[in-house]
């Protein structure tokens, strides 16, 4: 068992919550946990394509059959890391399918709120899974395992509480309500090694703006699975916007190489 390590000036003790609530029911060790924040040569392979990427595909949806048709056209799009979010009907099914389908890409679960639904996704076959909020059971039992937690925060005080217990990147949620790029750019300035994932309103066209402000990557919703496409099945546009925003993304990142780490 890990009794702390020093990373900078910053003095941790990675089983020690940042609460006393519920902190006996915390899992203390994933079966396959390796060291706390690891080094950039040991990042996450996950988190490697994830800012490879620029873009984390969320995908919402009525049905199973929605739900793998919107999937695939997304991937044929370009779309190489995508996230079911939970209350998806059949999502767990739908993950299980894609990965075997696509080994290449990587599968996440989003808006996980509990440790059990957490498990399910990780037996389901998913490589990450994304919470609006910091949910600490999860953060824990899932620190320095193979699979990446992306826990959510808004403040600077949760960001930080967020790293400092072990996550190795950060959802900041809800972005736009939060001045959007700019808010990415004012968080850069404290926490510039910290990867900072932009969440929630972002539209196609402010991509770049977002990754060049320091976001490792944003996650997208009805700019992929237009509310309008996904209710008329209308997979080809999917696959057009798939196309135009990863494209985006990859101008964006050429102009922005360096991880953020």
């Amino acid at each position: 068992m890990e009794t702390g390590r020093t990373i900078g000036s910053i003095s941790r003790s990675p089983l020690t919550p940042l609460s006393p609530v519920r902190q006996t029911t915390i899992p203390l060790q994933h079966p396959s946990r390796t060291p706390l924040h690891a080094t950039s040569s040991t990042l996450p392979q996950t988190l490697i394509q994830i800012h490879k990427a620029g873009v984390i595909a969320c995908l919402r949806a009525q049905n199973v059959k929605t739900a793998m048709e919107a999937a695939r056209a997304a991937l044929a799009g370009g779309v190489s890391v995508l996230e079911i979010v939970v209350t998806t009907p059949g999502a767990l099914e739908v993950i299980k399918v894609l990965c075997k389908d696509y080994p290449s890409v990587k599968f996440g679960v989003g808006t996980v709120l509990n440790i059990e639904d957490a498990r399910k996704a990780e037996k389901a076959g998913a490589q990450f899974l994304m919470s609006p909020c910091t949910v600490m059971e999860i953060l824990h039992w899932f620190r320095g395992s193979e699979i990446l937690y992306i826990p959510g925060a808004m403040t600077p005080t949760e960001i930080f509480s967020a790293y400092t217990a072990g996550a190795e990147a950060i959802k900041i949620y809800p972005v736009s309500a939060l001045g959007g790029e700019k808010y990415i750019s004012t968080l850069r300035k404290p926490f510039p090694t910290i990867p900072l994932i932009a969440s929630q309103g972002i539209t196609a066209g402010s991509i770049g703006k977002y990754i060049n402000a320091g976001a490792s990557a944003v996650v997208l919703s009805d700019a992929i699975f237009n509310k309008e496409a996904m209710m008329k099945e209308d997979f080809d546009e999917i696959r057009r916007l798939a196309h135009l925003v990863t494209l985006e993304a990859s101008l964006a990142r050429k102009g922005n190489s360096k991880i953020k780490r």
